[in-house]
């Protein structure tokens, strides 16, 4: 009687698992580039939440210069007197899932939020592409 396998029989199970492998891991790679897009829009979301919490209580949104800090500590307390004590952010500002900053645009008082991609460099294709807010808002 048999006791163990074959080495054919070892290398075929070897073979069966690499070609799995090589079909499965390149769209399981895709889809983690996508799901950070996801996640860089769901922050934007909150982060313009915030914002309109901010534009309620003081009547104005903050500047580009003061930027999204002013989500966390009042940048003019003689222009911003109705900030709250803990701000409108818990913590620090977010940044992206590549550990970049955002970038906040107030254009008269339109909002435009940036995440610089994969590359954290301004442009870029595919997964090191910009990502605005104004593009997440109409998916």
């Amino acid at each position: 009687m048999k006791k163990g396998f074959s080495l054919i029989e070892i290398m075929i199970v070897i073979i069966i698992l690499g070609l799995l492998a090589g079909l499965v891991l390149p769209n399981l790679l895709g889809q983690s580039e996508e799901a950070r897009k996801k996640i860089v829009c769901i922050q934007m979301q909150s982060i313009n939440d915030a914002f309109k919490n901010f534009k309620l209580s003081n009547g104005l949104l903050p500047t580009t210069e003061e930027g999204m800090k002013a989500l966390v500590s009042n940048p003019d307390p003689e222009k911003y007197k109705s900030y709250p004590d803990g701000g409108y952010l818990d913590g620090n500002v977010p940044v992206d899932p590549w550990k970049n900053s955002y970038i906040y645009i107030n254009n008269d008082g339109a909002i435009e939020m940036i995440s610089l991609g994969a590359d954290g460099k301004e442009g870029g294709e595919k997964e090191s592409a910009d990502i605005k807010f104004s593009a997440c808002k109409s998916q």
